[in-house]
């Protein structure tokens, strides 16, 4: 519990501290793999990142943590492997919010590879319109709207990044995009 709060908090290395020995005791405890995992992902510790989330989804079978799992893959290098965690995740379908953030890690792998169409193609699939977008909606047309500006069409990098303004002013750093590509 301790170590829950110290990550709540984003004291990612006091939880972790708090955390190793139950590890060292407990090495099967999915929610003691799981928080370190998220931990390490916070710290920008990939391998143990994917060490620890590797051991959770072992234990439990959930693609729960799959798309932080595969954005330590591709930090990495890791691009086989992202695509695998990807197809999981999709084919399970968990939720929404969670099958967005794994379309987002794919889209970003492609984009690591030098596939940025490939990237586009695979977010344009879910980037329609809508009248009230949930947050995963506005993280999906940001990553696709960083993509469209990245592949020099412009105009559309523009249209997504001032669709997210219309429903989020402040989200992350839209509205300077929306500015720049004037």
């Amino acid at each position: 519990m301790e170590a829950s709060g110290a990550y709540e908090r984003q004291r990612y290395a006091d939880s972790l501290r708090m955390l190793r020995p139950l590890l060292e005791e407990s090495p099967d405890v999915a929610a003691g793999a799981e928080l370190a995992g998220l931990c390490s992902y916070r710290q920008g510790r990939w391998a143990d990142g994917v060490r620890f989330l590797e051991r959770f989804t072992g234990l439990t079978g959930s693609v729960e943590q799959n798309p932080v799992l595969a954005d330590c893959h591709r930090a990495l290098g890791h691009h086989s492997r992202v695509a695998e965690l990807w197809t999981e995740l999709a084919e399970s379908s968990p939720s929404a919010t969670l099958v967005a953030e794994g379309r987002i890690v794919m889209a970003g792998s492609l984009a690591d590879e030098g596939k940025v169409q490939d990237a586009i193609r695979l977010l344009q699939k879910s980037a329609t319109a809508l009248k009230k977008p949930k947050s995963h909606h506005l993280r999906l047309w940001y990553a696709l709207a960083d993509l469209y500006e990245r592949a020099g069409e412009l105009p559309r990098a523009r249209e997504l990044f001032t669709r997210i303004v219309t429903h989020e002013p402040g989200f992350s750093d839209a509205r300077e995009r929306v500015r720049a590509l004037l």
